[in-house]
Formats: C-alpha cells, structure tokens, sequence
C-alpha cells in the first residue's frame, strides 16, 4: 500500500468514526448500516470498531513494504495476524450477533440449563413453591427484590432477597426443601444487613399437622 492510499484509508476511518460518533449522539435508535441492512444501532463495539480501523490505517502509514509481500516472506505470522484481526472485527460487529453470537448462547443454555439448580430441580419450581407458601404470603409485603442470588445445601434451596423489616435493610432468606414439593415445607428467616442478626424466621407446618405456621424465636 503506499503512502497515498495508506492516507486516504486513514481519512476514511477518521470520517468514518466521527459519522457514528454523531449518529450515536443525535440518533441513538438508528441503524448503523455498517455492515449490510440489518437494524442494529450505533454500539459502544460499533464505534471500538471503527477506532481500529483509523488505528490500522495509521500503522500503514509508517509501513515500509506491501502486506502481501510481508504475508509472502512469512505466511504462518501473516495468515495468523489475518485470522486474529478477522474474528477482533466479527467480535465488534453488531451486525453479525445473529449468525455467530446467538448461536452460542442457545448452546449454552442448552447446555448449561440456567433455571436449573445443581440439585437438578429448576430454579422456577423451588420460586413457584416458595412463592406459594404461607410463610411468603406473611413476609411479601417486607420484599423489596426477587430473587438476587440463590445456592443448594443439604438438602434445601436457599433463595435470597432484598427485604426492610422495622425501617431496616434486610435480606430475606427462603429455605425450600429439595425433595418436598409441598409449599407448607418451605421457611423463611430475615437476616439484618449491617449486624447479620436474625431478625424473623417462621416455619411453616407440614399439612398433617394442620398446615399453620409457626413463629420460632429470632
């Protein structure tokens, strides 16, 4: 490449750049027709993008010889150099989510099952159960979250969220048993966030005691 269109190229990324850079700013739901005719929108990756493709032309600008002549004395480097830069472009291209991207993500999830929990029981199930539960309907009007983060141990599913109890922030813990699918089996505790005390548990009763709820002393 010489220095001429080395220039040009760089000119072009620059334009380029500044284009999305105000497309983004003034119209942030357009489509960036960067590549082909799909709507996808100006994107942090959209503008990285073109950022390297301005930095590419400015390292021509300083080149000495031809990339392909440079390809041709070393072919292992060069087609690897080619390769890496291809899939950088692919990775920052919006465009292409559909065809590579998405594609992944169903195999993950296929794979990985992210409603699932390690016991093999869904995540969904034990949240439907608890969700059932008296000791949930008692404490509801304390929740402030869903579930944020939730593990299995013993035997039990563990469901945690964001709760006030008195005017004081606190996490309310649920314990849903694995092998019994009955809302009646699920408890509750709520925990205060600064002390870590135990400011409310109840448990529910099994139903062939008569299905009411017991209060057990924080």
């Amino acid at each position: 490449m010489s220095r001429l269109e080395a220039t040009a190229a760089t000119l072009l990324a620059v334009g380029f750049l500044a284009y999305l850079g105000y497309t983004r700013r003034v119209a942030p739901t357009a489509s960036c027709g960067c590549l082909g005719a799909q709507p996808t929108p100006v994107s942090g990756r959209s503008l990285f993008r073109a950022g390297l493709l301005v930095l590419a032309g400015a390292l021509a600008l300083t080149g000495t010889a031809a990339w392909f002549d440079a390809l041709a004395d070393r072919p292992a480097a060069g087609t690897a150099v080619l390769l890496a830069e291809l899939a950088v472009v692919v990775a920052l291209s919006p465009e292409l989510d559909a065809t590579w991207l998405l594609p992944l993500r169903r195999l993950r999830a296929r794979l990985t099952h992210p409603l699932r929990g390690g016991s093999g029981v869904p995540l969904l199930a034990s949240v439907q159960q608890l969700q059932l539960s008296d000791v949930y309907r008692r404490v509801a009007p304390l929740l402030r979250s869903d579930v944020r983060e939730h593990w299995d141990e013993d035997g039990w599913r563990f469901a945690a969220h964001a709760a006030r109890y008195q005017g004081r922030p606190a996490t309310a813990v649920f314990a849903v048993p694995l092998a019994d699918p009955e809302p009646a089996a699920v408890r509750v505790a709520l925990v205060d966030d600064a002390t870590g005390q135990t400011l409310l548990s109840l448990a529910g009763t099994p139903p062939a005691t008569g299905g009411r709820l017991t209060v057990v002393p924080a």
